[in-house]
Formats: structure tokens, C-alpha cells, sequence
């Protein structure tokens, strides 16, 4: 999918942005500190697996949903570094599988150019553009949260958005001042998707 057939899809329910190539930064920091801390091999965090970990936070409940996953990358980064399955184009884009808690899951990715401010007005455009499509009523976003112009513009975006309307959780690694979204700690999906228990956590700092 390209910028300009988000435009004229049919959405799901469910949508979840996300920014692949920081979601693959954070996950290589979470793989080395916590191999050092376990003092054991991390493997690369399954994507399937974090994805409906995303929309569990994002507070969807059981049931038979349709979710939709749009991964946005820079063109120069054909696949993720550590997450499996990994390339964009031959292995998630176009791509589905079936949770048996919460149905089906719909991958598609956009590869961008590589201004990191292109990247960041496609998932705007995106973002405004499942804002306006009445069919959708859940959004999770999992964006660069380190770019405060970007979260910024966020915040603008979805201050008028009607929680009753359309539920959105806004995803980082450390909580983010106001907005009018409900937030989640990026971390938690990550660490499960890499089989990283907080027991086994808990274990290791005693």
C-alpha cells in the first residue's frame, strides 16, 4: 500500500499506525539491556504477538474484530532488525493472521522517504485521514515519541477528537504531557513479544 491508496481504502474498526523503524530502535535497546540484565540470549520480538499485545492495551476487548496494522518505514530500511517475520514487502506487507482472542489481523506497510519528516506527514495524513472515516472507532499510534514537534502536532490533532467516537491510545516508552488520548507504555508489548516475563524480571533484581 502507498500513501495515496490509504486514501481510498476501506478501514476496519481497529487501526494501528505505527513507526517501524522506531519500534525496531527500541526493541534493539530492549534486547541489549535485558540480555545483560537475564544474562541470556533475547530473540527477536515476534510481531504477531506484539501486535495484538498493541491492541490489548489499546483496549480492545475479546472478540471476532478485524485490526489493521499500517507499518510506515523509511525506503532505505527494507526490513525490521528485530522483530520476526522482518521484511517489509515479502513477508508482512499484504499479509494476515487469525488471534484466536481478538480475530483477525491485517498488515499492511508504507515504505517513505528517507526525511524523517516525511515519515512523520504520512502518519499524520494517515492519522487524519481514519479520523475522518466513521467506520473506525478504535486508534492506537505507536510513534517516534522522541520527537517532541512530532508528538506536539499530535496533540493538536486529536485535542477535539470525541473519546465516545473514537477511542485512541498514543503509545511511548516514558508517559507524555496531556493530550487528549489515553496512553500505554511501549515497553510492556515489547517485552512480551520477546518472551521476557515480569517474574523472570523480578527474579533477577532479588
Amino acid at each position: 500500500m502507498n500513501a495515496q491508496e490509504a486514501q481510498n481504502i476501506k478501514w476496519s474498526e481497529n487501526i494501528i499506525i505505527v513507526d517501524g523503524d522506531y519500534i525496531d530502535r527500541v526493541a534493539f535497546d530492549l534486547i541489549v539491556n535485558f540480555e545483560r540484565m537475564l544474562n541470556r540470549r533475547i530473540p527477536a520480538a515476534d510481531f504477531s504477538q506484539w501486535a495484538v499485545d498493541i491492541a490489548l492495551d489499546g483496549r480492545l476487548k475479546p472478540g471476532n474484530h478485524e485490526t489493521q496494522v499500517v507499518l510506515l518505514h523509511d525506503r532505505k530500511n527494507p526490513k525490521l532488525e528485530n522483530f520476526t517475520p522482518a521484511d517489509y514487502e515479502k513477508e508482512l506487507n499484504g499479509q494476515a493472521f487469525k488471534d484466536a482472542q481478538l480475530g483477525e489481523f491485517i498488515i499492511n506497510s508504507i515504505a517513505t522517504g528517507d526525511e524523517t519528516a516525511e515519515k512523520d506527514t504520512v502518519l499524520l495524513d494517515l492519522l487524519k485521514t481514519v479520523l475522518n472515516h466513521g467506520e473506525v472507532k478504535r486508534i492506537m499510534i505507536v510513534p517516534n515519541a522522541e520527537d517532541n514537534h512530532l508528538i506536539s502536532i499530535l496533540r493538536t490533532t486529536l485535542r477535539d477528537v470525541d473519546d465516545e467516537l473514537k477511542h485512541i491510545t498514543v503509545f511511548a516508552m516514558q508517559p507524555l504531557e496531556g493530550g487528549n488520548f489515553k496512553q500505554q507504555i511501549l515497553g510492556y508489548s515489547l517485552l512480551n513479544a520477546m518472551g521476557i516475563s515480569s517474574s523472570e524480571i523480578e527474579r533477577k533484581i532479588k
